[in-house]
């Protein structure tokens, strides 16, 4: 497993789009001219689309097209950010935006470096919600061995339900409990992870 220091980029859109959306209407028969968060946000969807259109393609070939097209996009943003910073008030929403996007520049463009890697993590976000949510009634675990099989549990089920794997939480651990107690050799064990486990049933 691969493990870099990466950001998603939902969050500088997000904060993007919030600027955007305060910007004033324009007055009736009027086009408000782009503003600076228009024009951010425009290179931030073609790095998207860029992800759209090369979802289906190899490892290396994700990191060859973000190579020749997404770089490319990713320096002109730079540009205009260094560009246009300092024009805008820090204290604005899209200053904000902007010093968020600037400070934390190096860690979003990690997902480049590597065709495994995603522009945005919402998947692992949306996998470790209920735990967030959860996390304060979890504090009571009555011994640090009950934490540990709480612990256990949890990572068994949002593992076998994950999209990597597929499988039905109460049927998957029925099946596991059921064998774990027949398994006798470190083989056998690994055998009943959900990963190893998928691979198994299908070949049933």
């Amino acid at each position: 497993m691969i493990y870099l220091k990466s950001i998603n980029w939902r969050h500088p859109r997000r904060k993007f789009k919030e600027a955007q959306s305060a910007q004033p209407k324009a007055k009736k028969g009027k086009i408000n001219k782009p503003s600076k968060a228009d024009r951010v946000l425009s290179f931030i969807n073609k790095l998207y689309m860029i992800e759209r259109q090369i979802k289906e393609l190899s490892v290396d070939e994700k990191y060859q097209q973000r190579q020749q097209r997404g770089l490319p996009v990713l320096n002109k943003l730079k540009i205009y950010l260094e560009n246009n910073q300092h024009k805008v008030p820090k204290d604005s929403l899209t200053g904000k935006a902007m010093t968020y996007l600037s400070n934390q520049w190096d860690k979003l463009n990690v997902y480049c470096s590597n065709g495994e890697l995603n522009i945005s993590n919402i998947l692992a976000e949306k996998a470790i919600r209920p735990f967030v949510i959860g996390r304060k009634a979890w504090l009571f675990s009555d011994t640090p061995a009950g934490a540990r099989a709480s612990a256990t549990h949890y990572s068994l089920i949002e593992t076998a339900k994950a999209k990597a794997n597929g499988l039905e939480p109460y049927d998957y651990l029925k099946q596991v409990l059921t064998a774990l107690p027949y398994a006798e050799s470190v083989e056998e064990i690994e055998a009943l992870l959900p990963w190893n486990f998928k691979k198994t049933e299908t070949a049933k």
